[in-house]
């Protein structure tokens, strides 16, 4: 009874869980590898660092399956976004929405998920503004 935590696993003070430093790590990268990979593949494969990372360490830690599918809708959905951006490049008419879409998805790729990756460093599950719940 002498412990410093009344419960396994959480914090006396404001009942949170606490996450080991390989679990936040793992959170951190599943947050920032959508970012990574929407840029190195030109907007195209912002989703699979999440996924990979959502398929092998799920049913290791909470945070972690949270943050990755988290991460993973939210890239789906910037995805959703570049593909519409994509055919209004493509209707002449609409070239300027597609540069406006372009940049509010280059914006929205960079803040939300280092917010997120803020987030996990600390053991918390970040909230994205927007996404397409297919992952839980």
């Amino acid at each position: 009874m002498n412990e410093p935590y009344p419960y396994r696993g959480s914090d006396a003070w404001n009942n949170e869980p606490r996450y080991s430093d390989d679990e936040r790590t793992w959170a951190i990268l599943a947050h920032l590898s959508a970012p990574a990979g929407t840029i190195f593949s030109a907007g195209w494969l912002g989703f699979l660092g999440p996924l990979l990372i959502w398929m092998f360490q799920k049913n290791k830690s909470r945070l972690v399956r949270k943050a990755s599918a988290r991460a993973f809708n939210y890239s789906l959905a910037l995805f959703l976004l570049n593909i519409v951006a994509w055919m209004c490049f493509f209707t002449f008419l609409l070239i300027p929405l597609a540069i406006v879409l372009w940049v509010l998805e280059f914006i929205l790729i960079l803040w939300s998920p280092i917010r997120g990756a803020m987030a996990a460093s600390k053991g918390k599950i970040y909230r994205y503004p927007f996404s397409i719940p297919i992952l839980h």
